[in-house]
């Protein structure tokens, strides 16, 4: 009877490890290291032009990087340190060297279009950012933090309802600090069926053209205005 009872054990065990491995399978461990060549590229550029202090500082993932600030807000202190496939953890990671030494007035953050496409959930978004600005705010307790909304896009349509659900949350949290907002983008991109606009973006149904920025200029305006 023991010996049975001991070798339930130890086959529940040998499960529990298997549980465990099959999970971490599922969502390995976050690789930082691929984005060294980029972040070292913006340490460069740093080097080269100087810190740009008391500035608009836009990071976050390819809709940033792809966004030709200085012209669509030409009188505005602008840095973009947006790079291609990040998500919020990858900003908040690197923000020593690409975000704070800035010491930006005023910071945009767009990322969690990735972020949900790689299977993280709106609730893990939404804590994402939590740890966003709790990083800045650790350095520069009076910098403003506006979200911008994750877009409505054509080619992860299939994501709506996971897209809405985070921004939601992080809405919420934007709303019990007087040094966060959100940006809403969402709304402004559907049309009249409730879908994405098609005419907002470029081929590849994901990255915006530049009517897809127009309606991203107007979003963010209001909050380039307040003091």
């Amino acid at each position: 009877m023991k010996t049975s009872i001991v070798r339930l054990s130890i086959l529940l065990v040998l499960f529990g490890l298997c549980s465990l491995n099959v999970l971490a399978a599922e969502k390995p461990e976050h690789d930082y290291a691929k984005w060294e060549k980029t972040i070292s590229q913006f340490e460069k550029q740093d080097q080269e032009h100087g810190i740009k202090q008391n500035g608009i500082l836009f990071a976050g993932s390819s809709s940033i990087r792809l966004w030709d600030l200085e012209k669509y807000f030409p009188d505005q202190p602008v840095i973009n340190r947006g790079f291609g496939g990040s998500e919020i953890v990858d900003s908040t990671h690197f923000a020593d060297r690409i975000i704070l030494k800035h010491e930006p007035k005023l910071i945009f953050l767009y990322a969690g279009d990735n972020d949900l496409s790689r299977k993280r959930t709106a609730e893990e978004v939404a804590a994402d950012f939590q740890k966003f600005v709790a990083t800045v705010h650790k350095t520069l307790p009076e910098t403003r933090i506006v979200f911008i909304a994750i877009k409505p896009s054509l080619s992860r349509w299939k994501l709506a309802d996971t897209i809405m659900q985070a921004n939601q949350l992080i809405c919420q949290q934007c709303a019990e600090s007087c040094l966060l907002d959100y940006a809403d983008v969402w709304c402004p991109m559907l049309g009249e069926d409730g879908k994405p606009r098609p005419e907002l973006f470029k081929a590849d149904g994901l990255h915006l053209n530049h009517e897809g920025y127009l309606v991203w200029q107007k979003a963010v305006q209001p909050f380039l205005c307040q003091p």
